[in-house]
């Protein structure tokens, strides 16, 4: 089996040379053709935004928050702070599209395994029943690796507003809720470095899965191609 550094490597390789095919100017540091979209909306719109736009500066990001994972520690916005993540919402007593998405968010785990800069968030929706002792037998049940999988419980109404008002969890009726409604969304909610959302997916299908693992690999170049490291 080649070496996980390498695979990274050749990944973002490949990315770079086919966009190569379509745009030259791979030094345009603007260029929109290989980054992903932002979501600044709960109606999902994807927008692609330069630094060179008004806009730019205002582009939503998630706010600080804090919450406890399934080792009581406490998990806050600082913890992925320069990290990719991947957020989603879910309540171990689930038997509907839970049990689908964790197993998902384990092919996730398992894919970046050994990359540091990559971390997973399952937010409770049940946090009154998933205390930190039912999250911690839930993560041993699906082996979850909690330096790289954090399983987070806290204040329902904190959780509620950090799902729907900042991730747009559900649809867009969603966010005009009043907040006692029940939340049970499929969405999988990619996150760049800068705590600002790339990407929404159905967890529960495969294929968007992998479509995570390549907007991944998009994002780490996007930030190579910044920082000058890739010309």
């Amino acid at each position: 089996m080649l070496p996980y550094k390498f695979l990274i490597a050749f990944g973002l390789w490949m990315l770079m040379a086919c966009n190569n095919a379509h745009n030259k100017n791979l030094n345009n540091k603007t260029d929109t053709t290989l980054a992903l979209p932002f979501f600044n909306h709960p109606d999902w719109t994807p927008e692609w935004i330069n630094k060179e736009d008004s806009g730019y500066q205002q582009i939503h990001s998630i706010p600080a928050f804090s919450f406890t994972d399934q080792e009581g520690n406490n998990f806050t916005e600082a913890d992925v702070d320069g990290k990719i993540y991947i957020a989603n919402f879910f309540y171990t007593k689930c038997r509907g599209i839970c049990p689908k998405m964790t197993t998902n968010m384990s092919l996730l785990q398992e894919a970046f395994k050994n990359d540091s800069t990559i971390r997973l968030l399952s937010h409770s929706v049940t946090p009154e029943i998933d205390s930190i002792a039912v999250l911690k037998k839930y993560a041993i049940l699906n082996k979850v690796d909690s330096k790289k999988w954090h399983l987070l419980t806290g204040n329902k109404n904190e959780i509620y507003a950090l799902a729907k008002q900042q991730y747009f969890a559900g649809d867009s009726v969603g966010y005009y809720q009043t907040g006692n409604e029940f939340l049970h969304t499929e969405n999988f909610i990619l996150v760049d470095q800068k705590r600002r959302i790339r990407g929404v997916y159905n967890g529960t299908l495969l294929l968007e899965i992998n479509r995570i693992k390549e907007d991944i690999l998009t994002l780490k170049l996007e930030a190579a191609i910044t920082k000058g490291l890739i010309k």
